[in-house]
């Protein structure tokens, strides 16, 4: 019987049990730690604070690690003219290199995910009828650490947490590389980095050049130089010292040529120089202009995920400039996504937060890493058709149920779909006019009103009050609010336990928690009225 057709037999059942007990051990403990919610919470919680920049602990974590870094750097200074304090030698060699031990280890642990390497390579065995490689996917699991190991940052780390470095003072210098793990807790210096990494191939090319150049310049000086009893240059070593401070354009002038020749190197040398340190400098100002966009907008991700309350406006049509007007004015934050560059720009000309993203795409939401639940006051939908705006509310319901959500209706047979898309509130500008045009038809000073409180500059506006608990400890009934006494017009009031809106409330209605309160009046007016419903106390 060939091997084919014992390997068959064995995989008659629906599970493949891997044989033999190390490899079940295995393929056990990963499904364990794959399937366990406290290893995964446990996990996930030191992913976040050492590598997730949007979690909120992780900036304490990385100020305490800069902490710890600069103190380290401080009394390897202080060592120089002073004698250590032991308490400061223990905290410097010790305890600091044990703290950059254990997140040197996590970060070694929660950079990769071992038991789902194993899995999938048990399920891949299973699927092919073959038996569980256990060794191939141990394999795969060291190749990922060892990817980790092996990258420039995690180098620094090990060199940071030499645990003997204090033994031999000339190895105390590996100090000095903990200052190179800021670039971890720094973003600006992680987008220094990636943008020059973007230009890595042209950074390469001109220290290729400058390297040919150099070895060049320092074979060339010593030859002409070190046969010559009054030169500087007697060594290979002081010819490569002065070609780096040369085409540095440094030029201390404490090694410097005698002969004729050798000075004919040096013009060589100079001119090189200054053609490296030009192209260099221009290739890092083309690299910051190509990626400029780029760092306005992870700053402006960054500024949005710290607002505590704002207004999210999709699509930034002629009505969204007129209503992010309005709410600017009144101290809200407003949000604009649009997929329009132009739209985009206007945007942030009128001081908005606005960002180039499609509010149909899920990842929108995603890479913005907002909680609408605590941040997001109400989404207003502004698009330039109903069909988009029918996309956009889907996928915000895919997000989030309970976030009130707002749309335009541009055509009356689109309201239903709105509806069913979980649209709260839905506003058809065409019944509106048709509404007022009715109502006010032979009425010109009825116009005359609406259309100052519409005006941008009117010192008139129409506020919502929202009946806090304060509110309602310090009034009991509508009368006691004295709405007129501050020069004011109460619209009504929207009840919230019985839902129900009351046109010109009587004196005796009663304040309660939840009630929205409809002003009319000047703004002072208006905020006045605020101070003194919320300062007052029974």
């Amino acid at each position: 019987m060939d091997e084919e057709q014992i390997v068959s037999d064995n995989t008659s059942s629906p599970l493949y049990k891997p044989a033999g007990f190390i490899s079940k051990r295995v393929v056990d403990s990963a499904y364990f730690l794959k399937t366990s919610p406290r290893y995964k919470r446990t996990k996930n919680f030191f992913y976040d604070l050492l590598e997730n920049n949007n979690y909120v602990y992780k900036r304490y974590f990385d100020l305490m690690m800069m902490v710890l870094i600069f103190s380290s750097v401080v009394i390897l200074i202080r060592e120089v003219r002073y004698a250590s304090h032991d308490f400061l030698a223990f905290f410097n060699d010790y305890i600091i290199s044990f703290v950059f031990l254990i997140e040197y280890l996590f970060r070694f642990w929660v950079i990769s995910d071992s038991s789902a390497i194993i899995i999938r390579q048990y399920e891949q065995d299973e699927l092919l009828q073959r038996r569980f490689r256990v060794g191939h996917a141990l394999l795969k699991v060291s190749v990922a650490k060892w990817n980790y190991v092996r990258s420039p940052a995690a180098i620094i780390d090990l060199l940071a947490i030499m645990p003997f470095f204090h033994e031999l003072r000339l190895l105390r210098l590996f100090v000095l590389f903990r200052v190179f793990k800021i670039f971890r807790y720094t973003k600006n210096m992680q987008y220094f980095g990636y943008i020059l990494s973007h230009k890595k191939f042209e950074l390469l090319t001109l220290l290729t050049f400058a390297s040919v150049v150099v070895f060049v310049s320092s074979v060339l000086i010593y030859v002409m130089e070190a046969k010559n009893p009054d030169s500087a240059i007697n060594t290979l070593f002081d010819a490569f010292y002065w070609s780096i401070v040369t085409i540095s354009t440094v030029g201390y002038g404490d090694v410097a040529p005698v002969t004729q020749e050798g000075r004919m190197v040096a013009i060589l040398v100079i001119i090189s120089g200054i053609a490296v340190i030009s192209f260099a400098t221009s290739i890092v100002v083309t690299a910051f202009t190509e990626k400029l966009d780029d760092i306005r907008e992870n700053k402006m991700f960054t500024d949005i995920k710290h607002l505590d309350h704002f207004y999210l406006i999709c699509g930034y049509s002629i009505v969204a400039k007129q209503t992010a007007s309005k709410l600017r004015r009144s101290g809200r934050d407003v949000v604009v996504l649009d997929t329009d560059y132009g739209r985009i720009k206007e945007a942030k000309e009128n001081q908005l937060y606005g960002l180039m993203l499609d509010p149909a795409s899920l990842s929108t939401y995603q890479s913005m890493g907002i909680d609408f639940e605590k941040q997001v006051i109400a989404v207003i939908l502004l698009r330039e058709s109903d069909i988009l705006n029918v996309y956009t509310a889907l996928t915000l319901r895919a997000m989030d149920q309970k976030t009130k959500v707002l749309s335009l209706l541009h055509e009356k047979k689109n309201r239903r779909k709105l509806h069913l898309s979980g649209v709260n509130h839905i506003v058809y500008s065409q019944e509106l006019i048709g509404l007022l045009s009715k109502e006010y038809s032979g009425r010109p000073m009825a116009f005359e009103t609406l259309s100052m409180l519409r005006a941008e500059d009117s010192g008139t506006a129409m506020e919502e009050i929202v009946v806090d608990e304060r509110i309602a400890a310090n009034f009991s009934s509508v009368g006691e609010l004295h709405v007129r006494r501050h020069r004011l017009l109460l619209i009504g009031v929207s009840k919230l336990q019985v839902e129900n809106f009351l046109f010109n409330p009587a004196h005796e209605t009663p304040v309660e928690v939840g009630d929205i309160m409809i002003v009319v009046g000047e703004h002072s007016m208006i905020n006045e009225f605020r101070l003194f419903i919320h300062k007052r106390l029974r």
